[in-house]
């Protein structure tokens, strides 16, 4: 590794992330909206990382295929873009509608007094907290644990695999870490700055980088981590179970990061798992594991 690599390793996730923040909070100070700021801050934060991972692999192997992407983009699209504007706009002629013409809005428990940024990290500690047990159960209980295979199929990591979720799972999760948000009244620049954060940090997640976060290892979750939980050996896969900080797992017991190896085959037990598309749709259903 040149000189120039061990300086993308080290600066390469914090760098990406201060810019894409910088840039969302510039657009919006510009009079763009925050939703499409945070769009254009992470189409800008997956370029980065698709130029980091060009150039500073974490392994070869890992590199996708056209049939990867294939698969990878159409979960990028509809589960991860199309699913959740769907349903946050369900939510709100419909939930959010029927509270407030109840008068039951209880915005009045959120802390809409203090900054925004303070805001931002306030519902980032708290989401994450509700997606770290919800995780937790996908790995514990069958049904969940049938919907959550799909995302631990792949058999190697690049950053646009990081959006493969069944949209079963998809929607429960939205249910557990997104409806509160939303029936609390949390302002649209602090839901932005969020969805800004929990993108780009998601792509890192799961980015072939070869990447060293010395004490941010220890904050958020990030690729070296995340690595370990994709491992096909569930007593290392049941890990690293945060989805943006990794203090959840510092705390209840789940955070692993071996010094000794590195991690080894990726994947789940099951080698007849279906990994196209439309098959996975229904293996959760109607494959036999």
């Amino acid at each position: 590794m040149n000189i120039f690599q061990k300086i993308a390793s080290r600066l390469g996730y914090p760098f990406t992330m201060v810019l894409s923040l910088y840039l969302h909070f510039y657009l919006v100070q510009t009079g763009i909206v925050p939703y499409l700021s945070a769009v254009i801050a992470i189409l800008f934060g997956g370029l980065l990382v698709t130029l980091l991972e060009a150039y500073l692999p974490y392994r070869v192997a890992w590199r996708e295929n056209l049939s990867d992407f294939a698969n990878d983009a159409a979960y990028m699209v509809f589960v991860q873009v199309a699913l959740p504007r769907l349903f946050a706009f369900l939510v709100t002629i419909t939930l959010l509608n029927y509270l407030d013409a109840a008068g039951l809005t209880l915005g009045f428990l959120w802390p809409h007094n203090l900054p925004i940024y303070v805001q931002a990290i306030i519902m980032l500690l708290i989401a994450d907290f509700l997606r770290y047990w919800f995780h937790r159960a996908n790995h514990r209980y069958v049904f969940l644990w049938k919907l959550h295979m799909v995302h631990h199929s792949p058999k190697k990591l690049y950053w646009i695999n990081t959006g493969r979720f069944h949209p079963v799972e998809k929607i429960i999760q939205l249910c557990a870490d997104t409806v509160p948000f939303l029936i609390l009244g949390v302002p649209a620049e602090v839901l932005a700055i969020y969805f800004t954060f929990y993108s780009v940090n998601g792509f890192f997640q799961h980015c072939n980088i070869n990447l060293e976060l010395g004490f941010l290892k220890y904050i958020v979750s990030g690729p070296q981590l995340h690595h370990w939980h994709h491992s096909i050996h569930p007593n290392e896969g049941n890990k690293n179970l945060g989805s943006n900080l990794i203090i959840w797992d510092i705390i209840f017991g789940t955070w692993y990061l071996p010094s000794d190896r590195e991690v080894g085959e990726l994947g789940i037990l099951d080698a007849d798992y279906p990994l196209d598309f439309w098959r996975q749709q229904s293996a959760p259903f109607t494959h036999r594991h």
